[in-house]
């Protein structure tokens, strides 16, 4: 870890000595594209699509990203993004979708609900930022919201610093509600500024205030035991980062497990969360009822150590996800409980300092 540099640039130029290979991507093809279940602001379970558009890589060097892998070195042409969303919408199951032809190639408007979804939503992530005009072209804005009509929410992903004029205007264009997710990734000051990601706690924030002034809802990525953190401060930060989430205006919160094999964060010996780490955070986000807060499940079983217990642990984050109230932890005794260390001082949404100890 000692020769992990100090400089921005520097940090920029070590993480992609670091890198293995990219992915080869289509640009007129999404990545990848999903339908789950999510508990909606009303409480209700709603299907939700979810598509990875493929475009131009982020300009920044996150130390912990992995989404660069399907991402291009070149932006993509004006109607490509479009192009995907067809190609995806066109492909995807048991979701009402917005139906754009009939088989007379007639355009339609109508919606096709499964019997138990009364609300459809859509999540564009483009790993990146949608409102970074070299990954997502502005003049698709009209053409990508089109595509979207009848969908009550829909769900893009911005680094803070891209947060302005560009989303109202998407905003505008469409039928439904907007939300952006921005990732704050941990409220631990130090932490931040070595994750690269160019952003401060003040810069968070100012996005989020803009968000609120303008209607739009806010969800918000809160790494569990980023880089440079033990088990102990990492529980510790992952709470204060809910804290500072809610506090900022967050409708959402979600607990992502930070997974190695990017290449720069094995090179600092980082060794992932345990499973009992993430179950911790959550009881702790799920036990505020101060928002929704969903634990992250994909690929779950990486962070268990007990073959045993792990199914039903599984099983207890995803209900506790959909349910939104605590459910009795599992007991195996094949981890011990994590333990909080509380150290250091919190900046406040508003900019004030609150102290970590608090709670």
């Amino acid at each position: 870890m000692s020769d992990y540099p100090d400089s921005s640039r520097e940090r920029d130029e070590w993480i992609l000595a670091r890198r293995p290979a990219r992915n080869v991507v289509d640009p007129q093809k999404p990545s990848a594209f999903l339908v789950e279940d999510e508990r909606a602001e009303s409480g209700e379970i709603v299907r939700v699509a979810t598509i990875f558009l493929t475009n131009r890589e982020c300009p920044w060097r996150c130390l912990m990203c992995d989404l660069w892998r399907n991402t291009l070195t070149e932006s993509v042409p004006p109607g490509a993004i479009p192009a995907q969303i067809d190609y995806a919408l066109g492909r995807l199951r048991g979701l009402p979708l917005p139906r754009r032809v009939d088989q007379r190639g007639v355009e339609t408007r109508h919606l096709t609900h499964a019997p138990q979804v009364r609300q459809a939503t859509i999540k564009l992530y483009n790993a990146g930022s949608f409102f970074d005009p070299r990954a997502i072209p502005p003049e698709d804005f009209p053409a990508i919201a089109e595509r979207l009509r009848g969908f009550e929410r829909v769900i893009v992903e911005c680094h803070p610093s891209l947060v302005g004029e560009s989303a109202l205007r998407f905003r505008d264009l469409l039928s439904g509600k907007l939300e952006v997710a921005m990732g704050l990734e941990t409220a631990e000051t130090t932490v931040l500024e070595k994750l690269n990601k160019k952003m401060t706690l003040a810069t968070f924030a100012k996005a989020a205030a803009f968000l609120r002034a303008h209607a739009i809802a806010l969800r918000v990525f809160v790494l569990v035991k980023p880089p440079f953190l033990d088990e102990s401060n990492a529980l510790h930060w992952a709470r204060r980062s809910i804290d500072f989430a809610f506090t900022c205006g967050a409708s959402v919160v979600s607990l992502i497990p930070t997974r190695a094999g990017n290449g720069a964060i094995e090179a600092l010996g980082f060794v992932p969360p345990k499973l009992a780490l993430l179950e911790a955070a959550h009881d702790y986000g799920v036990g505020l009822q101060r928002g929704r807060v969903f634990a992250d499940d994909w690929d779950l079983e990486k962070f268990s150590e007990c073959a045993k217990c792990f199914p039903a642990r599984r099983e207890r984050l995803q209900q506790m996800n959909a349910g939104q109230t605590l459910r009795e932890r599992i007991a195996c005794g094949c981890d011990a409980p994590v333990a909080e260390s509380p150290r250091g001082t919190l900046t406040t949404c508003d900019g004030g300092v609150a102290a970590t100890d608090a709670r």
